[in-house]
């Protein structure tokens, strides 16, 4: 199971007027440790206000750069990117888990391929680190990226990107997308039909685009992937991640019984039994056994959390990230699994 280590703060860099991006120090015996695959999270833990606080933020460095850093955009009602965007210095020391993720981009350079991405607003950031790793590490590969935002002003990254479209002129396009401005050489609106059809059928038609990486808001990426797959883009071509987790699901009543399960909890290497209600998750009931279990978001936008049904069954509220195959083969996102059976054995080391 992943382990917190205590990381000090090297720089804070101010990217827009709500957004910052956080480097860490990494100590030479924690190099392999944080080694990471372009678009994986890192998860920061810190108390406030006597409460523990977990909040996961992707990457936005290349793998080959032997940074660690991540971007916090502050939100509205948000608890950490508020105390992170007012409070946080350098030398400052938050516990840092090392990275997890399934949206990630693994170079092959052998092989010439060419990517595109849809993201919007802080949805940049694990982008950026595909985006980077394609043009460092595939040479020969060119990549298309679609990103939308406010303004301007509201654009993180926004230098960066010009300037890394500057250094590979012929292999990094950028499309531009303003909902509030309407700037020269962009689109004015949000990423919409009209836009992808637009970028992939006009704009970039003569680039056969064997991957796609999207991220942002729940609707976006539903809009982009559902335009990608009427054009006969085969769903195992997209990839995607998304950044706000979408309003809870209610409790199938149906699925979910009034009773109790007998469940028993594997985490690392440990067994515990216990009796917890079927309307609780799996993971508030081992929370509330002070368990160590890992877990993040609690929205199931993350795969923090996913441990393997061993014996019984569950249902999940919502799933913005598992495959039907792999629900198949007994992976939950236990924020979000309720039991249905009298016993249930739950697996967190079998992932």
């Amino acid at each position: 199971m992943s382990s917190f280590h205590k990381l000090t703060i090297k720089n804070i860099k101010r990217e827009t007027e709500k957004a910052i991006s956080i480097s860490f120090n990494l100590p030479d015996n924690l190099k392999d440790t944080f080694a990471y695959k372009a678009g994986q999270y890192i998860t920061l833990k810190t108390t406030l206000d006597g409460n523990e606080v977990r909040r996961d933020y992707s990457l936005c460095t290349s793998p080959k750069s032997n940074e660690l850093k991540v971007a916090i955009k502050a939100v509205v009602d948000g608890t950490f990117s508020a105390f992170a965007n007012k409070h946080l210095k350098a030398s400052d020391t938050l516990e840092v888990a090392p990275p997890k993720g399934r949206f990630v981009f693994e170079p092959n350079d052998n092989k010439t391929k060419n990517i595109a991405a849809f993201a919007a607003g802080s949805g940049i950031t694990p982008v950026l680190s595909i985006i980077k790793c394609a043009l460092e590490e595939e040479v020969h590969s060119k990549v298309i990226l679609v990103y939308g935002n406010k303004s301007t002003q509201d654009t993180m990254f926004l230098n960066e990107l010009l300037e890394l479209q500057h250094e590979y002129k012929d292999r990094f396009s950028i499309q531009f997308v303003f909902s509030q401005k309407d700037e020269e050489n962009s689109i004015f609106g949000r990423i919409e039909k009209s836009t992808v059809n637009y970028v992939m059928k006009n704009k970039h038609k003569h680039i056969e685009v064997d991957a796609f990486y999207l991220c942002g808001p729940e609707t976006m990426i539903h809009t982009v992937k559902d335009v990608l797959t009427d054009h006969g883009i085969e769903e195992n071509r997209i990839h995607f991640e998304l950044f706000k987790a979408a309003k809870p699901a209610e409790i199938n009543d149906e699925a979910v019984l009034e009773g109790k399960s007998n469940i028993t909890v594997i985490v690392d290497d440990e067994e515990t039994t216990f009796e917890m209600s079927q309307k609780q998750t799996v993971l508030e009931a081992a929370l509330d056994e002070d368990l160590d279990a890992p877990y993040s978001c609690q929205g199931g936008i993350c795969s923090s959390c996913l441990a393997r049904i061993k014996e019984g069954e569950a249902t999940m509220r919502q799933n913005n990230i598992l495959t039907e195959s792999e629900v198949a083969e007994g992976l939950i996102l236990t924020c979000q699994a309720n039991p249905t059976t009298p016993t249930l054995v739950v697996d967190y080391d079998d992932v």
